[in-house]
């Protein structure tokens, strides 16, 4: 028998879930961002290693479908959720330690960094995935576009914040300053998810789905729905897209188009405005007026993000005098209505298919999610290495990767199409639908 849903969450209950979203990218930003500036700068470590760190986060987040299936078949997701941000809390901690420990002692600090990044790895994957899987469960279908721009602005928000924030505090640098700072951060976000997250399940779920299966077992049953298959290689796709610009594109602008550094690092904020953008105008036009189906927002997104990169590269034929800031607005608004309509399509198809396995959905695209993640910023990069070498010609190097990635969304944009195009059945098999 399914899980019932007694109720759908409100507005406010939508809002308080975000502040999760918004805890989880607190906590990440000080991993992926300070703290690898301070190995790169401070400690003048190779980029690598916090590059292999980071990358080691993705690739533990491999494990996202077991925290879904766990979160399925024992209910009770508000206890993964907060289970998830303490073991990523305890590994920021942990990482901002190994900093410490690196300057003093090579090999205990990054012994002590690889046990923190797994740690951050196994806690964002079941926070996360438990989140999702509930907003999947709970959210009024009308509601979802909406709900999946709130959150996700709230997690952009716990991020820029804090990075902020914790940029004016860190200086002038010191190790004990350091540790205060995560500490605080981390400890904060704990209370706020747990507050956040109390009582809202009580209310919208009447009782776990008691089918329970061994682990294999559900994710083999999962894997042989077309819809979860089908639309597992749009994420992948799309998300390699999404990502591969990601460490290119500032040094872009600096080789091809003499931006200073201060310049790039604004390019980067006006493309994440642009982002914003894009997710407020889906949210506002899909849930408030009602305008244009998920599916058709996804694909608007990928067409219109492949037309942007496009655009990038041949800019990058005219060089320092060409209008690059308004086209990378452009990529980061397509990319906004891309990112959204794509979340609110898994929490609309987490819930169809055979049983309660919203969890382990989630889990199984939020896998593909971060290992495309992970792989798409390091092929990126190194297919400009390559291209540089080879061609000599940084425009051209550039430019090629650029049209490389405009590629895979089109490719992304004719998969939606077909995926999204067809209505899963209780079994699994896809049925001719919108």
């Amino acid at each position: 028998m399914r899980s019932e849903v007694l109720k759908t969450l409100s507005w406010l209950q939508i809002v308080r879930l975000g502040l999760v979203q918004t805890c989880l990218g607190a906590i990440v930003v000080l991993t992926t961002s300070t703290l690898n500036r301070l190995m790169v700068v401070e400690l003048a470590l190779p980029a690598i290693l916090p590059g292999a760190l980071v990358a080691l986060h993705y690739g533990i987040q491999i494990t996202r479908p077991n925290w879904g299936f766990l979160s399925d078949t024992g209910g009770q997701r508000s206890r993964w959720i907060i289970g998830g941000m303490l073991a990523l809390a305890l590994g920021a901690v942990l990482a901002a330690y190994g900093v410490v420990i690196l300057e003093q002692t090579f090999w205990l600090g990054l012994g002590l960094s690889v046990v923190a990044y797994a740690l951050i790895g196994l806690g964002v994957g079941a926070s996360g995935t438990s989140l999702l899987a509930l907003l999947a469960t709970a959210t009024a279908e009308r509601r979802r576009p909406a709900a999946a721009t709130i959150t996700w602005l709230m997690m952009i928000a716990g991020i820029a914040g804090t990075a902020g924030v914790v940029g004016a505090m860190l200086d002038p640098y010191s190790a004990g300053l350091l540790m205060r700072i995560v500490a605080v951060t981390c400890a904060t976000a704990v209370g706020v998810t747990i507050l956040a997250v109390w009582g809202i399940e009580r209310g919208v779920i009447a009782r776990p789905n008691p089918d329970a299966m061994p682990f294999r077992e559900g994710m083999a049953e999962i894997w042989n729905e077309p819809h979860a298959r089908h639309f597992t290689l749009f994420v992948f796709l799309s998300m390699v897209a999404y990502f591969m610009q990601e460490l290119i594109l500032e040094p872009y602008a600096g080789l091809v188009f003499a931006f200073t550094p201060g310049q790039s690092t604004s390019l980067s904020g006006a493309q994440n405005g642009g982002v914003f953008l894009g997710m407020v105008l889906v949210g506002v036009l899909a849930t408030g007026l009602r305008i244009g189906s998920l599916r058709n927002w996804v694909i608007a997104g990928c067409l219109g993000s492949a037309a942007a990169l496009t655009l990038i590269c041949a800019l990058g034929q005219i060089g320092p005098n060409a209008p690059l800031v308004p086209a990378v607005v452009a990529l980061g608004f397509f990319n906004g209505i891309f990112a959204v309509a794509a979340i609110g399509s898994m929490m609309a198809l987490a819930g169809q298919g055979r049983g309660s396995r919203e969890g382990t959905r989630m889990g199984l695209w939020g896998a593909a999610q971060a290992i495309a993640a992970g792989f798409g910023g390091l092929v990126g990069a190194a297919m400009v290495d390559v291209l540089r070498s080879a061609t000599g010609v940084d425009a051209t190097a550039f430019g090629a990767v650029f049209l490389f990635e405009a590629g895979l969304f089109l490719i992304s944009a004719y998969v939606a199409m077909r995926v999204m195009g067809r209505r899963p059945s209780p079994d699994g098999a896809l049925v001719p639908g919108e």
